[in-house]
């Protein structure tokens, strides 16, 4: 009778690109376990179950793949959590330290999504994307751009993403205002950033871009009342979190020209359902979630996540089992 192998299973799951595995040297890990990568995405819970049944540990990729307690307690066999960058709200945390399911996290950077910030205010202030379309059709200059310059930029939230997105802003000659629940004018002032109070913020932003930490307080923050404060020709970029907008307001807000446009990256249901109006709508360009897809950030997600996996592999009662 052959026996049935016991060695430690890996998953890495909703790896779209299938560059999982090159990103980082897997071999302390690949040697000690069964490392099986998963391209798809699986949104079902009962199907999510099925898949990392067999599984000890897996890896997940930021939020693509929440792991909230009703699929925890019917894992078993998962003792570990690998995931990508310093904090994921999608995991519940204490269902997991309950099951004495081990949590890692990793590294990150973000400059990326900073890069993709000005990428989408750029692209929508100016029609890249109908304007190329244009020219793949044989048409030439069928929209007006906006210029930035002395513009205003409102930016919700000045964490490490909003100074630096501020700082930009300035550079292109633009009139940066901030504002969030916490934020000060002392504090504003100390990042060279004029505080405004939250009326008077959404009244003048001309380029509204968020930057919040997605929680209770930050949910709907933006919804039809601040969507209707903003002026008609404003854009709004979110490469936050989808839910901190009200995604029915600002598809309303859109479609009624309340406001001008919208650069998104992220979204209430990712990934973005087939048929979904924020797919086609003309005065919204959509990227799909890739703020932080990138080289230096996959490097330090995928190499991060192989260290904390193999720290694990070395704890105390873990063992290749054959």
């Amino acid at each position: 009778m052959t026996p049935v192998s016991t060695r430690i299973r890996v998953a890495v799951l909703d790896d779209y690109q299938n560059v999982a595995l090159s990103m980082a040297d897997w071999s302390p890990v690949t040697t000690r376990a069964d490392v099986t990568v998963f391209t798809d995405h699986v949104a079902d819970a009962g199907e999510l179950v099925d898949r990392l049944a067999p599984f000890d540990a897996v890896m997940v990729m930021r939020e693509r793949t929440p792991l909230p307690r009703n699929v925890l307690e019917v894992l078993p066999r998962l003792r570990m959590i690998a995931s990508t960058g310093p904090f994921n709200a999608s995991i519940d945390m204490a269902a997991a330290e309950e099951l004495g399911i081990y949590v890692g996290t990793t590294g990150g950077s973000v400059a990326s999504t900073v890069e993709l910030t000005w990428a989408l205010i750029l692209a929508t202030s100016r029609h890249l994307v109908a304007e190329r379309q244009a020219v793949a059709q044989g048409l030439w200059q069928t929209a007006v751009g906006r210029e930035l310059d002395r513009r205003v930029l409102g930016v919700l939230g000045l964490g490490r993403i909003g100074t630096r997105v501020a700082r930009i802003g300035a550079a292109f000659g633009m009139d940066v205002v901030a504002w969030s629940q916490n934020l000060t004018p002392d504090a504003a002032e100390a990042e060279g950033v004029r505080y405004l109070p939250r009326d008077e913020f959404f009244a003048s932003a001309d380029v509204l871009t968020v930057h919040l930490k997605l929680s209770e307080r930050t949910r709907d923050l933006i919804g039809a009342a601040e969507l209707a404060a903003m002026k008609p020709t404003a854009l709004l970029i979110n490469t936050s979190r989808g839910p901190i907008v009200d995604e029915g307001a600002l598809i309303d807000a859109l479609r009624s020209g309340a406001i001008a446009g919208a650069g998104l990256d992220v979204f209430d249901t990712e990934p973005l359902p087939a048929g979904h109006p924020l797919r086609t709508m003309a005065n919204v360009t959509a990227t799909p979630h890739i703020g932080y897809v990138a080289d230096r950030p996959y490097e330090i997600f995928f190499g991060d996540a192989v260290k904390a996996i193999s720290e694990w592999l070395d704890g105390p009662g873990i063992a290749e089992r054959d």
